[in-house]
This record gives C-alpha cells, structure tokens and sequence, in this order.
C-alpha cells in the first residue's frame, strides 16, 4: 500500500522565489499546471490522468505541494518518501491539500481562481549530527518510535529559528519533548528544491 499524504509535518513558511536546481522552467511549469489542473479536475468530478510528459517527471521523488490565498496557507500535504512518479505525487497532493488537509474546509470554485501554489521536491533523506543541520540548507524529520516530525527547509529561515530552535521544534512537530534530539531521536535531514507560480513571472 502506498503511504498516504502527510499533512502533519510541512511547515507552513511561505517562500517567494527559488534558486536554479534540478527542474528546468519548463518542468517547473508543468508540475505547477498539473497541481492546478489535478484541482480543477476533482471540482469538476473529473478524473485527471497521471501520465508523465517525459521521463525525468516519472523518476520517484518526495514532495509537498502547499496551497496559498493570498498570503494566507490554504492547504500543505506531501510525501516524504519517493513512493510514486512525481507527477503523479503532485496531482494527488495537490488534490488531498485542497481537499483533505482536516485543518481547512475543503477548497471551493469560487476559491480555486485565487488558488497559489508553491511545490517543495525533497532529496533522499540522510542521517545528520545535530551539530551538521545548516539553517535555509535542511529540512529536518526527528523520529522516535511510532512519532514523526518534519519542517521543510524553509520554515526556520522564515520564523528566524536559529539551529537549535530548529531541532527542537522538529521535536515538538513530531509530538516529542524539545530535547528529544538530545536524547536518542533519530536525526534524519534533506534539501528541497521549492518553486512556486510567482516564480515563473520573473
């Protein structure tokens, strides 16, 4: 079975512009347009097909796709793990965001105009030293037993968190104490590349 989205460990910062990476305008622009369409394809009770445009966008990729009205958050659901084609894993969290994120009511036509998108492509995680986590470099995901935590790499830089702050709120993210990281937590880190539709207008 294939792991459902998670809504309960994006961070919620909002980022305005990226950097060059992996995925090219074009790609960035067709992963954007899926998220868009797979949305209006579920307004519509329409299916939406999840055939990737080229092979690079089939590869299994982590993602987050966050839904923002106007500077307010309006739905973040992703994988952490590459379960499926990213295509694909964009249709479907951007759809479980608008949709199934249980902190919003489910996104509506009039709101879907207005809808803003911002996608976050995680690398593979790695395990860390505490002492290693780069603030705007890492994401973080702390795990002991059963809990999980993750924050995206932008959301210490949005909140001014220094390193420890981030440690700790990754802990507190994952339902632990804040010193859980000290304490035999298991520190896992990853980068993301983030793009979003105010991107492409630049």
């Amino acid at each position: 079975m294939l792991r459902q989205p998670d809504n309960s460990s994006a961070g919620t910062a909002r980022i305005h512009h990226s950097q060059p990476g992996e995925w090219d305008p074009q790609e960035r622009a067709q992963l954007l347009q899926a998220a868009h369409d797979s949305i209006r394809a579920a307004l519509e009770g329409l299916d939406f097909p999840l055939d990737a445009p080229s092979p690079h966008l089939s590869e299994r990729r982590g993602v987050f796709t966050t839904l923002y009205l106007g500077e307010e958050l309006r739905g973040c659901v992703g994988y952490v793990f590459p379960v499926m084609p990213l295509y694909q894993a964009v249709a479907e969290t951007a759809r479980a965001a608008a949709f199934d994120d249980t902190r919003f009511y489910p996104l509506t036509r009039v709101e879907e105009p207005g809808l803003e998108i911002s996608l976050s492509i995680l690398s593979a995680l790695q395990p860390i030293r505490a002492e290693e986590v780069e603030i705007g470099r890492h994401g973080l995901m702390v795990t002991t037993g059963a809990y999980r935590g993750l924050l995206l790499p932008q959301v210490p830089v949005e909140h001014k968190w220094d390193r420890i702050t981030f440690l700790e709120q990754t802990c507190r993210k994952a339902g632990l104490t804040l010193d859980a990281w000290k304490q035999g937590a298991v520190i896992e880190a990853f980068t993301a590349e983030v793009f979003c539709d105010k991107d492409l207008n630049q």
